[in-house]
C-alpha cells in the first residue's frame, strides 16, 4: 500500500511535472519569453518561485520515501537555473524511486518519523505518509502547475493528472 501511494504515485506525478516543463520550454520559445522569467515566476510575493517548487517536490518525494523505509536519499545542491537542470533533478529522483520495491515498506506503518524542525515530535509512518508526505508532494507540484497556468502556458488537468489506467 505505501509503495503504491508514494513510489508509484510520486513517480507518476514527477513524470507529469517533467512533461509540463517540456511544454513550458515550447511556450517560452513560441512567445519569445526568457526562460529565467518563467523559472522565477511565483503566484504570490511570499511564495517560492517555479524553480524552488520543482526542487521541493523532488526533495519531499525522495526524502519521504527514504524516511518511510529508513534508507539514505541522494542529496541535491538546489543550484538548478535551467529547465534542463530541473529535468535532470527530476530524472535523478525518479531513478532513486525506481530502486524501491513493496517489501521495502514492510515496517512503514509503525515506524516513528521525525524531522529537526518538529522539535522532538514524531508521526507514525502511516500518519507521515498520509498526512505529510503525500499532501506536500501534491502541493508543490500543483503550485508549479498553477504558476505555469498563471503565466499562460497551455497546460490543463490532463497534463497534471497524466495517463489514467482506464479499463474497457
Amino acid at each position: 500500500m505505501y509503495y503504491d501511494l508514494t513510489v508509484v504515485q510520486f513517480s507518476k506525478m514527477l513524470k507529469n511535472l517533467s512533461a509540463i516543463l517540456e511544454k513550458t520550454e515550447s511556450f517560452a520559445a513560441m512567445k519569445k519569453v526568457d526562460m529565467s522569467v518563467l523559472l522565477n515566476s511565483r503566484l504570490s510575493v511570499d511564495q517560492f518561485n517555479l524553480t524552488r517548487q520543482v526542487q521541493i517536490a523532488c526533495d519531499i518525494a525522495k526524502l519521504s520515501v527514504a524516511r518511510l523505509t529508513d534508507k539514505e536519499a541522494p542529496k541535491h545542491e538546489d543550484n538548478e537555473t535551467t529547465v534542463a537542470e530541473l529535468q535532470s533533478r527530476i530524472e535523478s529522483v525518479l531513478a532513486y524511486l525506481a530502486t524501491f520495491s513493496p517489501t521495502d515498506f514492510a515496517e512503514t506503518a509503525s515506524r516513528s518519523i521525525s524531522q529537526p524542525r518538529w522539535e522532538g515530535k514524531y508521526l507514525t509512518g502511516h500518519e507521515f505518509a498520509l498526512e505529510w508526505a503525500i499532501p506536500n508532494v501534491y502541493f508543490h507540484i500543483t503550485t508549479a502547475y498553477a504558476i505555469l497556468r498563471h503565466v499562460g502556458v497551455d497546460v490543463g488537468k490532463k497534463d497534471y493528472l497524466g495517463e489514467m489506467p482506464f479499463k474497457s
